[in-house]
């Protein structure tokens, strides 16, 4: 397995070649299964579908290492859906963030003003010497320039830190626009992407070249 690397593919084709519990932790943001369209025209690849969401988890699960730590983003309208895929993986929730942003991202049947996500557990892995909070702001507007979902790298910043060995290998298998990457490689983690739409895979490839650090 190669590391420090962002590999152009589905990780549906991509993961099976990846050697079993040779990851140290998994911080990913997948598409939310809501079709979502931005004014801008953009769109997520995956999001108009379930049919990779199980799948997907249970590679996951199988290239983690024992007692390691995957953190989730996931679309709440469909909690129900994930959850089953994370169950049926093998995975158990050992804790739920929220994000709440200071401006809202959308408006529906509420204003739409934070995120979240899972932390999700492959056996027994010991407790953090310093848990996180389960809320963290979202002081950062990223404005979505890079990726329609993007993730701010001020949040993910402290995920890695505490869910991963600093000796460890971070994989993300929805890298979109390398936020993930950009963490760990600012903690000096090693790191594994893997992102299918070319352009996005170019957009996070420029920027871990970079230094990783833009929002």
């Amino acid at each position: 397995m190669h590391i420090n690397t962002l590999i152009h593919g589905d990780c549906l084709h991509v993961l099976p070649g990846i050697p079993s519990a040779s990851v140290d932790f998994i911080l990913t943001d997948p598409p939310y299964l809501v079709n979502y369209r931005p004014r801008d025209g953009r769109k997520v690849a995956g999001d108009d579908n379930a049919a990779w969401l199980k799948p997907a988890f249970a590679q996951m699960h199988r290239v983690l290492g024992a007692d390691g730590f995957c953190f989730s983003f996931y679309g709440w309208p469909h909690a129900d859906r994930f959850m089953e895929a994370f169950r049926a993986a093998g995975f158990r929730p050992v804790g739920h963030f929220s994000f709440p942003k200071r401006y809202t991202s959308s408006v529906g049947h509420v204003r739409c003003q934070h995120e979240c996500a899972y932390l999700l557990a492959k056996g027994n892995p010991g407790r953090p010497q310093n848990p996180l909070g389960d809320v963290i702001e979202w002081k950062d507007n990223t404005g979505n320039r890079l990726h329609p979902t993007q993730k701010p790298v001020s949040i993910l910043l402290p995920l890695v830190e505490t869910y991963s060995a600093p000796s460890g290998t971070v994989l993300d298998p929805f890298a979109g626009s390398g936020s993930t990457l950009a963490a760990a490689k600012m903690l000096g983690r090693a790191y594994l992407g893997i992102e299918r739409d070319a352009n996005y895979h170019a957009i996070a490839a420029r920027r871990l070249a970079q230094g990783g650090a833009v929002q």
